[in-house]
């Protein structure tokens, strides 16, 4: 299929800094991204990435030095990233999400010494939300309550006085000779961390997987060739970029293989109908919701789509209607799913074009090349085809750990590499992983990772609850989303939507419970622990007085 795959770009490169210079003097003059009417080359691209690597370096960031990233999918967040992992920096992508107390936290634990973080999005102001959020403390810098935080740089034209504006950054790093920056991209080498992807576990706490340069490198080399990814393609980005997903399934292939990418900062279907007719996109990545709703839209027919020749898709459920739909309605070419964590730097599984409709829906492919998936029973032992069991993974991609936690290290990844990704799965004789349940209780809002444990240590601290638990239920646009059973305080008349709209100030949008039920008590085992398994069946008897 011509896929490439001998072609080690962990070994071609050894930085992404590099792989950047190199993408630069391959596609010189090529469009590298499309914002609205600014479109920037892939030469213009690479300078960019320099200076932005030239101010952090002036602003003292050296090696190994976290800076976090809060911003929506825009050219400012690729150049500020590209140039915050070239200087050395390690990049700490911080979901936008978040509400100004859970971006906080990323930033506390991994001591980010910087902060690249947009104005205003969405009607909200990121700047006033971390404010509050970190106006307390012993710090000396410009948030207090972050005492590791140097500096905040605004991606706007205004700032508060005491953070930053982005062009008054990048003109700081003026006086940074261009050898300077060369030479710090060069001295990275593939085992060299560049990211922490932060993902929350059934604790509730978050964890940061620790992911190399050479690991994103090579794995997005084979995603590329796998997927068919070519020089030229027209690439919309609606995958948001502090997902790997976006980042690296976004950014990173589109640097490997010359192809534009468009970023789109907020899902519209109608936006990304107008995106796909007027930039002839052909690559569409996404969650199996987003293309669903764009086969549905009633306008669909007035956009000329028919440049679109590639889709990779998963997260969730992809139904055999829909990859028809996709290859009958739409003509795409290549319509792939895919499996993929944060810890696996992704990607793990994933079709192969040429797959039968049956094999992409019912399935999310093979192993990718030098990897090994495994489904094992409780005791550890492979499962035979056909059997359930946890997944787990072993290959070069697999995080070196997680982020200043050795114990939640060794509970994820066994003493001989395997990585327990918590998800039960059946392999079938040929290969072809399909996932078909939850170790953890994750459940997927339109391709957001969902983790109950979090979203109920939230919940519980709202004044009138006194136990709350919370499960993912079908929902027929989003797939999944939350719902909470709750407790409520003796003497509380709080009510659903009471709960709901507190949620909404409380925690990122897909967190947020779209229905309550209260109820006397919730279910537990002998040992105390909830029995979810009954409040799926609906066994709980839920109280008269405005239960939903």
């Amino acid at each position: 299929m011509g896929e490439q795959l001998d072609v080690r770009a962990d070994l071609a490169y050894g930085s992404l800094g590099r792989l950047v210079r190199a993408a630069a003097a391959r596609y010189g003059p090529r469009e590298a991204v499309v914002e609205g009417r600014t479109r920037v080359s892939y030469a213009e691209l690479g300078a960019r990435v320099e200076r932005a690597a030239a101010a952090c370096i002036a602003a003292g960031v050296a090696p190994g030095d976290r800076v976090a990233l809060w911003a929506p999918n825009t050219l400012d967040w690729i150049v500020s990233a590209l140039g915050a992992v070239t200087s050395g920096a390690i990049l700490v992508p911080v979901n936008t999400r978040f509400k100004g107390a859970e971006a906080a936290g990323v930033l506390r634990r991994t001591h980010a010494k910087i902060l690249f973080v947009t104005g205003t999005f969405l009607g909200t102001s990121y700047v006033a939300s971390l404010r509050r959020a970190a106006e307390q403390g012993d710090g000396r810098g410009p948030l207090p309550g972050l005492p590791h935080l140097e500096r905040v740089v605004v991606l706007a034209d205004d700032a508060p006085a005491d953070f930053t504006t982005w062009r008054a950054f990048l003109a700081g790093g003026a006086a940074v000779p261009p050898a300077t920056v060369r030479a710090r991209a060069d001295a990275l080498g593939p085992d060299d961390p560049s990211d922490i992807i932060f993902t929350s576990g059934t604790t509730g706490h978050p964890k940061g997987a620790v992911i190399t340069h050479g690991q994103t490198l090579r794995a997005y080399a084979v995603w590329s060739a796998l997927a068919g990814l070519e020089e030229g393609d027209r690439y919309l980005v609606v995958n948001p970029f502090f997902h790997t997903f976006g980042y690296k399934a976004g950014i990173v292939a589109c640097l490997l293989r010359g192809a534009t990418l468009v970023p789109q900062p907020v899902f519209s279907v109608e936006t990304a109908l107008a995106n796909i007719a007027a930039e002839a996109i052909s690559v569409l990545p996404g969650p199996p919701t987003l293309h669903q709703q764009l086969l549905d839209h009633p306008d669909r027919a007035a956009h000329d789509l028919s440049a679109l020749r590639l889709v990779v898709t998963g997260a969730a459920v992809v139904p055999l209607e829909l990859v028809e739909r996709l290859r009958g309605e739409l003509k795409v070419a290549t319509v792939l799913t895919a499996y993929g964590l944060s810890e696996s730097t992704g990607v793990v599984t994933m079709c192969r074009r040429g797959d039968p409709s049956e094999v992409i829906a019912a399935t999310s492919g093979r192993a990718i090349p030098d990897t090994e998936v495994r489904v094992v029973d409780p005791a550890g032992r492979p499962q035979p085809p056909g059997a359930p069991g946890e997944v787990l993974v072993r290959g070069y991609h697999v995080m070196s750990g997680y982020f200043e936690d050795p114990a939640a290290t060794a509970r994820a990844i066994t003493p001989d590499g395997w990585l327990r990704t918590g998800d039960v799965g059946v392999l079938d004789r040929a290969g072809n992983l399909r996932i078909t349940d939850r170790i953890k209780d994750m459940y997927i809002v339109g391709g957001f990772n969902a983790y109950p444990a979090e979203i109920e240590q939230l919940l519980a601290r709202h004044p009138d609850i006194t136990e709350v638990a919370v499960i993912g239920v079908p929902d027929r646009r989003l797939g999944e989303v939350g719902k909470a059973y709750a407790v409520r305080r003796p003497g509380s008349r709080v009510t659903a939507d009471d709960l709901i709209a507190w949620s909404r100030r409380e925690m990122a949008n897909y967190k947020v419970p779209r229905e309550v039920e209260f109820v006397a008590g919730l279910p537990r085992n002998a040992s105390g622990k909830v029995v979810k398994g009954q409040l799926r069946r609906g066994s709980p008897r839920a109280e008269r007085d405005g239960a939903r």
